[in-house]
């Protein structure tokens, strides 16, 4: 299996404005003047020290004024938990129903702590162990024999080398014989090459952060061997409305900025609607607590609202006024919560019925409720 060098892949896209930029070249400008501030110690081949990639990851604002926005709104404590691990010898597991921001997480921290978050391993049902250890190119390998030329590096194998941070995601999605590979890694912190009578060894800085989702244990389980190799940090759902609120106006109006929508914020009204609507179906209680609902199949996440906002300000800005209103996310609440027709519609449209159209100020979004469900 062949995999394309970095500096290719960043060959290839010099000069071309890019659909969705990694989080090192997005936020290089915090980045950079955190490194500046920080005179803290900092772990072997870190890029900043611990404090710094917290401050990177929570938000703050520098001695000489310069704003570091929040890439994550949540506890404080859990954020220190995941950094601190990643400064010892202990992988990092981060845990968490589907849109709570853990491929985000990792993908910040590892820009923050190498400078690098594109060593990936993406987790699917058909992830081959070469991904994880390495691979052959077999033109090479026929020519020439096993050699390390005809080695070709996994993203671990390359973060074990240089000392960085590798990322694997969906890590229950990936078949438990090649999950299995990353105990001798983490364990041993070696990466035997039988082929070669050779193993890498992994040099100071070298960690792995990988995500799971929840709702994935009863596809792949890790085994009790794997698990005991990383510390699990779990990433709650927002505990507020608020807080929810927060983070999908942040993340819709950098989304929006990327693809040249409305800001997110002139749409705030909306955006609450859509929070409160899914946390109410999610949480099987109005947000006042009076009135108990049914809970549709979906998990109706943060992710989610984000997408559901994001695809409404693209019908403002094309089909509207370019104003957020509630007939530009009515549909995609609706296929957002109608996962299975038989059940989920029923449930959606007593919920309409039951709370949407008896709360003060909802009747507009009501009416585009029921158009977009008839």
């Amino acid at each position: 299996m062949t995999m394309p060098e970095t500096s290719e892949t960043t060959a290839d896209t010099a000069g071309v404005e890019v659909l969705r930029p990694h989080a090192e070249d997005a936020f290089a400008d915090e980045l950079t003047a955190l490194a500046a501030a920080d005179d803290r110690p900092r772990p072997a081949r870190w890029r900043l020290s611990p404090w710094a990639v917290a401050t990177y990851l929570l938000g703050g604002t520098l001695p000489d004024g310069t704003v570091i926005t929040p890439k994550y709104v949540g506890p404080r404590r859990i954020i220190e938990v995941a950094v601190t691990t990643l400064a010892t010898d202990r992988a990092l597991l981060l845990l968490g129903v589907p849109g709570t921001a853990k491929t985000w997480v990792s993908e910040h921290l590892a820009a923050a702590v190498s400078g690098d978050s594109t060593l990936l391993v993406q987790g699917t049902a058909g992830t081959p162990e070469e991904a994880i250890r390495y691979g052959w190119n077999y033109a090479s390998l026929l020519a020439h024999g096993p050699s390390r030329d005809a080695l070709v590096s996994s993203p671990v194998m390359r973060a074990m080398a240089e000392g960085m941070t590798a990322r694997v995601e969906e890590l229950t999605r990936i078949p438990a014989d090649v999950q299995d590979s990353l105990i001798t890694i983490l364990s041993e912190k070696t990466l035997p090459v039988p082929e070669l009578g050779q193993e890498i060894q992994a040099v100071r800085g070298f960690n792995v952060i990988a995500t799971a989702n929840d709702r994935d244990r009863g596809i792949n389980d890790l085994s009790s061997a794997l698990r005991r190799r990383f510390n699990t940090v779990v990433l709650p759902l927002p505990a507020t409305a608020e807080a929810e609120v927060d983070i999908v106006s942040r993340r819709v109006d950098q989304i929006g900025r990327s693809l040249d929508l409305p800001g997110g914020l002139e749409g705030i009204a909306e955006i609450r609607r859509v929070v409160t609507v899914f946390r109410e179906l999610r949480d099987g209680v109005t947000a006042d607590g009076r009135t108990k609902i049914k809970s549709p199949s979906g998990t109706l996440s943060t992710a989610e609202a984000i997408s559901v906002v994001t695809n409404g300000l693209a019908l403002a800005a094309h089909f509207g006024d370019g104003v957020l209103r509630p007939g530009d996310v009515a549909s995609g609440i609706l296929g957002a919560v109608v996962r299975d027709p038989a059940t989920d519609r029923v449930i959606w449209q007593e919920y309409v019925e039951t709370v949407v159209r008896e709360r003060d100020g909802w009747k507009d979004f009501y009416r585009a409720c029921r158009e977009v469900g008839a």
